[in-house]
């Protein structure tokens, strides 16, 4: 684990790159550069109505499954950057965990980083979504 948050040093050091941005627009490049970097892309051949995320003004899919070793896998894919980063951030936050520690998820990293004061009420209303769908996708898993 990283510091005292409990994230994981590669999630502190998303964090800590979110904090040396110098502005909003800093901020939209560096998401939309974690957005190409997504670690586990859900295609748009693979979206349909059981991986949608509902309530978020974009398209948006998250497919979760386990690895051959039992960790969590969240893929996801949207047509909007910024959601993408968002699934992104998320996807390196939880991959790899047991879905148990994915199922009790704090996305409290978002506040951190600066983002939630840069999201539009609906963008920040449809992350959350992404991240309830990731969580009890997870305990259903377990």
């Amino acid at each position: 684990m990283g510091d005292e948050s409990g994230w994981s040093e590669e999630i502190q050091i998303i964090v800590d790159r979110f904090q040396s941005c110098f502005d909003t627009m800093e901020r939209y490049e560096l998401l939309f550069e974690y957005a190409n970097m997504h670690p586990s892309v859900l295609s748009m051949e693979e979206w349909d109505d059981e991986n949608m995320v509902h309530g978020c003004q974009s398209r948006a899919h998250v497919e979760c499954l386990l690895d051959e070793d039992g960790g969590f896998i969240a893929k996801g894919g949207a047509d909007a950057q910024i959601v993408q980063g968002l699934m992104a951030i998320t996807a390196i936050a939880v991959n790899g965990l047991p879905p148990e520690e994915v199922a009790c998820h704090d996305p409290s990293y978002v506040e951190e980083m600066g983002l939630s004061q840069i999201l539009t009420p609906s963008r920040a209303n449809g992350f959350m979504n992404m991240v309830k769908k990731v969580k009890d996708e997870a305990s259903s898993l377990v």
